[in-house]
């Protein structure tokens, strides 16, 4: 039975091992800003994802894994709705704009918190998304509404932020400021478009966990949301998670998703190659198969001989025959084949361990052969029949 590989089993253990030490070691506090609606870590948004229903006075709210051009083209939302689109960056194309204008145009809302948003979206709507210098970097840097019925004593700190992000004006028309930062700098705003309303904002930060659950700052996002209208709303998951939800994830995405399986995995592909580096080189290499040089001594006898016997020259071909035959009982006996008498009979009998009576045949179609004149192709069959048989008997 073959022995498992050495090298195989140290890899497997060693792949076991790290992966129940990661599994069971305490989980480092995860401060990846992800905003997605199921990530309970501190940059996550489950928190107000679950209280959006009673923010929006609705039964649910319907979550969008869909490109903005594919949802409202194929989905179609009856009604007016609110959109409501919580990332670091916001990206649309063109075609997503051609939809997304008329959807506010006809009544509805749309309510977007990103850092980066397009230059399409802001030249029609009259802002840019801009960022300061890294020198004038503020993570003390207030944050306030505008509204003196939603303003807070002291403001609100997001101190995760470095406060180099707000908003730049460049059509006041249609647009109100809903809140600015210490610098007084715009980074809320309203934008009446058609029968609907963009509201722009630029803290992405002030709707995740930490800061929902924080008793300092927990008010801020219920009041930005409270300029929304309470109607059907649909949350933007798939700028942050694309089109699969978790019923469509496949067992690979699910591994390269958990940091502890994506290091496994990462580890068993590097050892597969190792393993076959320098494991390939103690392996011996296939020996190969060396066919035997051939006799064309022997080929070219055959031949001859086929030439002979087809041109009828049985005489000559037989007494060749004869000749070769006696040379090879001289070289393997050590015989003296001038005269085939008794005593050479008995004495190659005796050598070569074949019957008397065979060996004195033999001798005997010899002795004939010799004495003829001609020999016909009857006669050199038979002889050819007694030393081939001769010969298969020593």
């Amino acid at each position: 039975m073959r022995r498992p590989n050495k090298y195989l089993l140290i890899l497997l253990a060693t792949v076991t091992a790290y992966v129940l030490f990661e599994y069971y070691r305490p989980k480092p506090l995860d401060w990846t800003s992800t905003y997605e609606n199921d990530d309970k870590i501190p940059f996550g948004t489950k928190v107000l994802y679950e209280l959006l229903p009673g923010v929006m006075q609705q039964s649910s709210v319907k979550t969008v894994r869909l490109p903005v051009y594919n949802f409202l083209t194929e989905t179609k939302p009856a009604g007016r709705s609110n959109y409501i689109v919580i990332c670091r960056d916001f990206n649309v194309d063109g075609n997503d704009l051609k939809q997304l204008f008329p959807y506010v145009r006809n009544g509805n809302t749309v309510f977007i918190s990103a850092y980066g948003m397009p230059d399409s979206l802001g030249a029609v709507l009259g802002f840019k998304a801009d960022v300061k210098e890294p020198s004038e970097a503020d993570s003390t840097l207030r944050q306030n509404f505008a509204n003196p019925q939603l303003v807070k004593s002291g403001g609100y700190n997001f101190f995760h932020d470095d406060g180099r992000n707000f908003l730049l004006i460049q059509k006041a028309k249609n647009i109100t400021v809903l809140g600015r930062n210490a610098r007084k700098e715009p980074v809320f705003i309203r934008i009446q478009y058609g029968k609907g309303q963009f509201f722009i904002h630029n803290l992405p930060l002030a709707f995740t966990n930490y800061y929902l659950l924080s008793p300092k700052t927990s008010d801020y996002a219920f009041k930005a949301l409270s300029f929304l209208p309470a109607r059907p709303t649909y949350w933007d998951e798939y700028q942050k998670q694309g089109r699969f939800d978790e019923e469509q994830q496949s067992i690979f995405r699910y591994i390269r998703s958990q940091p502890a399986l994506n290091w496994a995995y990462y580890l068993v592909v590097f050892g597969l190659i190792f393993y076959a580096i320098f494991a390939g080189k103690r392996t011996q290499r296939i020996i190969p198969v060396l066919e035997p040089p051939q006799n064309t001594s022997l080929d070219f006898v055959k031949t001859v001989g086929r030439l002979y016997f087809q041109q009828g020259d049985h005489d000559n071909l037989a007494r060749k025959k004869i000749q070769y035959f006696l040379t090879e009982l001289r070289e393997r006996y050590g015989l003296n084949t001038t005269v085939l008498d008794k005593e050479f009979t008995e004495t190659l009998a005796q050598k070569s361990g074949t019957p008397l009576s065979e060996t004195d045949e033999l001798v005997r179609l010899l002795r004939s052969a010799q004495k003829s004149i001609s020999l016909s192709e009857y006669d050199l069959l038979t002889l050819n029949a007694a030393i081939e048989r001769f010969k298969h008997l020593i």
